[in-house]
């Protein structure tokens, strides 16, 4: 990397972040943010479709920053991404960017054919797992709860993913097995995603407005939204959370038992037990979330652990949107001179 500098950006399902990473530094600086092109802003438009777009306006906006004043000449580009990607940066889902059933989309590749240096895409929890990693000396799951779900497992100094980019997508897990489970945005029914993001909270909140109006009349929830609950927000699920509103709590409580089955799965398959939670939504609701959640894992149980050491497993990672960034600049840390 000429002068030691980095560009790094990261994708969501609604924002893009390009910045300057400094080798070695663990800072991301000179940031810049765009809405991204994709679902959120097109929601109509097929998957093909808002997948060239978001890809073109990636490598677009990358070629305006490389040739701006901030890039001092940086001749590597990190992309953490909100889908799996594969070794070869090939990204092979993105349902919360571009929706469900585009074709695997050679995303490094193509970028750096469009900008004529190399590029190394990785999945953005990945990305957040290596921020974490600087710090973190046991092995440990990150877990991101906002409008998706997904986690990564850090141990032995990677990540653990395989070649094809599988791993660390717990979102889609089933956890609810019934015909009639909720949908996912990738399509499937049941999954973690729709049970126990910030999403499928809200979407629980409103079915449960319909099944109990009496109940929902009495809870701030319903006042925000004038008695609608087609017009509730998640802003206002956050507030009545960090309330303690009954309601809110009663459903949140629900989704936290299914998180926590899932948190209880990996560790009793591989014994990691240090669980740190990011993503807008937990980190919005904060103390409540994580206090609910470690209440779940004491109802449940963890096989073989102390109620001390189970009110240990679970904490609250830090605020800010920079996780990717940052992490992605790790990323290229720990590889460097490797095409991985």
């Amino acid at each position: 990397m000429v002068n030691g500098y980095s560009v790094v950006a990261d994708v969501s399902g609604t924002t893009l972040r390009i910045g300057r990473y400094a080798a070695g530094s663990g800072q991301v600086e000179q940031v810049s943010r765009f809405p991204v092109d994709g679902l959120a802003r097109h929601p109509h438009d097929d998957a093909d479709k808002s997948q060239r777009r978001v890809v073109e306006q990636l490598g677009d906006e990358l070629a305006r920053y490389l040739d701006g004043p901030h890039a001092l000449g940086a001749k590597t580009v990190g992309v953490s991404f909100a889908g799996p990607v594969t070794a070869t940066g090939v990204v092979t889902a993105a349902a919360a960017i571009w929706g469900a059933g585009a074709a695997p989309v050679a995303l490094a590749e193509q970028l750096t054919l469009r900008l004529g240096r190399p590029v190394v895409a990785a999945n953005d929890v990945t990305a957040a797992a290596w921020w974490y990693a600087a710090t973190e000396y046991e092995p440990f799951c990150l877990l991101t709860v906002g409008e998706q779900i997904g986690n990564k497992i850090f141990r032995g100094g990677e990540v653990l993913v395989d070649g094809a980019g599988h791993g660390g997508e717990i979102g889609h897990w089933p956890a609810d097995p019934g015909p009639d489970a909720v949908l996912c945005a990738c399509g499937g029914r049941g999954h973690l995603c729709a049970l126990a993001s910030g999403r499928g909270v809200l979407d629980a909140v409103r079915r449960a407005a319909v099944r109990r109006p009496e109940d929902f009349a009495r809870s701030r929830l319903a006042m925000a939204c004038e008695g609608d609950p087609a017009r509730l927000t998640g802003l206002a699920l956050v507030a009545a959370l960090i309330a303690d509103d009954p309601f809110a709590t009663a459903v949140l409580r629900r989704a936290l038992r299914y998180l926590a089955s899932a948190v209880i799965a990996v560790f009793t398959a591989i014994g990691v037990r240090r669980f740190i939670v990011i993503g807008g939504f937990a980190i919005a609701v904060g103390r409540r979330f994580i206090e609910g959640l470690i209440q779940q894992l004491l109802d449940l149980g963890c096989f073989g652990l102390t109620e001390a050491e189970i009110r240990e497993m679970a904490r609250l990672g830090q605020p800010g949107d920079d996780h990717g960034l940052i992490g992605m600049g790790r990323l290229l840390d720990a590889h460097a001179g490797s095409p991985a």
